[in-house]
């Protein structure tokens, strides 16, 4: 067996495996848990007499995306652009109004940019774990392009506030 690689099993019972495709499997099985369909027919539903509709402005404003920018934590990984979130807060200064041009255009034709969907997902052994047999050990890192983060936060915003200002959450 290779010594760098890791030793797993499916429960404290099981042998350990050696086989690298059935730890894959198994990292695969934890992480991505299979889906159910759900049945609703035995749900009772009730007509919704008032229902509300909100736009979304797919305009960005320059001081809202200098805020998100601003809120990037500097001692962050590298995201999968390889730019440090301390000089994006720089260079954002320069590039702001190409930025909000481009994500106005994502918002207002609803896609997103093949480059910016991709990311890349490592996992980590977390040292404080005393036994690395367990999947609990590890933890999950995904390294995401820097401007859909800002983008996202921008979304993520908007539905947070119509969330508070519609009640749409008890």
């Amino acid at each position: 067996m290779d010594p760098h690689s890791l030793d797993l099993r499916r429960s404290i019972r099981d042998p350990l495996i050696g086989d690298n495709i059935i730890k894959v499997n198994i990292l695969v099985a934890k992480i991505f848990p299979k889906t159910r369909i759900a049945d609703f027919n035995n749900i009772a539903i009730k007509a919704i007499r008032d229902q509300r509709v909100f736009n979304i402005s797919p305009s960005i404003l320059m001081e809202k995306v200098n805020k998100l920018i601003k809120s990037l934590l500097n001692k962050k990984v590298l995201g999968l652009d390889s730019i440090l979130n301390k000089v994006f807060k720089i260079i954002a200064l320069v590039i702001a109004k190409s930025l909000i041009k481009v994500a106005s255009y994502c918002l207002t034709n609803r896609i997103i940019l093949k480059r910016l969907k991709k990311s890349i997902t490592i996992v980590l052994y977390k040292e404080a774990k005393k036994n690395h047999f367990f999947l609990n050990s590890y933890r999950l890192i995904a390294f995401k392009n820097i401007l859909i983060k800002v983008v996202k936060k921008h979304i993520a915003n908007i539905i947070s506030k119509a969330t508070e200002e519609y009640k749409l959450l008890p």
